[in-house]
């Protein structure tokens, strides 16, 4: 496939338009049951960890706290300035940390990507990055060649920060935009000049950050098509990032109230949104970014489009990684974990996850363990989602299944989405056209045995 060829079909995206998951897991988080339990989470933990040769693990890290509320937001954050909070909450993350450490009788574990997510993470300071990669290096093997990423808010970030990252052994960060307009800043308040934007961003890459990425937002209050085109323009001859997250703003004022002070006559329509998304996505193309799939972008040389060009593209819960394969321990209110055939989640408010680690149990509030079947559609769900194709032949061997016998149904709905362009068909598999890949979610949704009801596709964000 040409990955560097953009195929934006208008007519086939607004003939497909619809609700889907976004596939950083399957089962989706929907999903999870409050059944699944500490004693469920060890036994995976024995089951993965009880030797002496253990995969690199990956580590999460959650940090909720932000000084401000973005009103588009719809992450799981706590808004204060109270630096007490944030300092008792460390208190307690250490004692997550110990109590893994107990877990794994003293082993440190090889890790080889660690992330920091929020909330704002860059709304630490300085000593407790510092304190938290000391709990990390104390219970961990961390390697050299690791990758360390934080999120960051450049509205309080200073170059002392982004040095003392460096010297933490940081090498990506990612800088929330969203828009560089001032009208649409203001009204989901997040007044954020360039200047401080573009003053991260050469500090990161004067040190020699492998990677910076910017995260934008499709889809804001008083957006217009000429106005997003100069924030992509900026963007690309300013900024001049490594990767590109160019995200769908999902407007669910019913899930997350702050959303609700968002007027939904401010925002564009679909037919401007849609406009938008062509002429942004065409932009980036123009000025050399390959398009690694969904809402993701990225240089030549980055590492996710060597990924993508040699097949070793995963996908987690950060969005589209070469390191996705692994284990993730997640530490931290609300965080999501992956170990063994398991996902997990923490609880996600403070009190909660405090009084699990005062009577020393895991802060988990819910999982799902993966049976054959979710294993089988997880691994097919990833192929699609990461490879855009699948072999059939493959499948059948990994799993000892006739694929043609057990796929019956989703075969009918490959044939249907083949017809309008799509896919390809071939005798042995399929392959995703580059008009399909914009579409990726619509084919990998097939897989998802889950989604048997359409009233169940309401709780996601559309695919465009």
């Amino acid at each position: 496939m040409n990955y560097t060829k953009i195929d934006f079909d208008r007519e086939l995206i607004e003939r497909c338009q619809t609700n889907a998951p976004r596939y950083t897991s399957y089962p989706t988080a929907d999903r999870f049951s409050l059944e699944f339990n500490q004693e469920t989470q060890l036994k995976q933990l024995a089951k993965v960890f009880d030797n002496e040769l253990s995969e690199p693990i990956s580590l999460y890290i959650h940090i909720p706290f932000c000084n401000t509320l973005c009103l588009y937001c719809g992450c799981n954050k706590i808004i204060t300035n109270n630096r007490a909070l944030i300092t008792t909450y460390l208190e307690y993350l250490a004692k997550e940390f110990a109590l893994y450490a107990e877990l794994f009788n003293g082993r440190k574990l090889p890790v080889v990507q660690l992330h920091f997510g929020g909330g704002s993470p860059s709304w630490l300071s300085i000593a407790e990055v510092h304190q938290i990669m000391q709990l990390v290096h104390r219970y961990f093997d961390l390697s050299f060649a690791a990758e360390i990423a934080m999120e960051l808010d450049p509205r309080h970030v200073t170059d002392e920060f982004v040095e003392a990252l460096y010297s933490e052994g940081f090498n990506r960060v990612s800088l929330g935009v969203q828009d560089l307009d001032y009208k649409v800043q203001k009204a989901v308040n997040r007044i954020q000049p360039l200047e401080e934007t573009l003053r991260v961003l050469n500090k990161a890459n004067e040190l020699g950050f492998k990677s910076t990425s910017i995260d934008l937002i499709y889809g804001l209050p008083f957006q217009t098509i000429d106005g997003f085109a100069s924030t992509i323009d900026t963007v690309i001859n300013v900024l001049k990032p490594a990767r590109i997250a160019l995200f769908n703003y999902a407007h669910i004022p019913q899930l997350f109230m702050s959303q609700t002070r968002i007027r939904e006559e401010d925002l564009p329509s679909s037919s401007d949104k849609l406009t938008i998304l062509q002429e942004s996505v065409e932009r980036l193309a123009r000025a050399g970014y390959k398009f690694i799939g969904m809402d993701h972008f990225a240089v030549p040389e980055d590492e996710l489009s060597i990924a993508l060009d040699n097949g070793s593209l995963q996908r987690n819960f950060q969005g589209y990684s070469t390191f996705a394969d692994t284990h993730m321990l997640a530490f931290g209110v609300s965080s999501i974990g992956f170990v063994g055939n398991s996902y997990y989640q923490n609880v996600k408010d403070l009190d909660s996850y405090y009084r699990s680690l005062d009577n020393h149990q895991l802060p988990i509030l819910r999982g799902i363990l993966l049976n054959q079947d979710d294993l089988i559609r997880r691994y097919i769900i990833q192929q699609i989602m990461c490879q855009f194709k699948l072999n059939y032949p493959e499948i059948e061997n990994r799993f000892m299944l006739e694929f043609k016998r057990y796929f019956v149904s989703e075969l009918e709905e490959l044939q249907r989405i083949e017809e309008i362009g799509l896919i390809s068909i071939s005798a042995d598999g399929f392959t995703v056209s580059n008009k399909g890949r914009f579409l990726i979610r619509n084919v990998a949704m097939i897989f998802d045995k889950y989604l048997q009801k359409k009233r169940d596709l309401a709780r996601y964000s559309k695919v465009i």
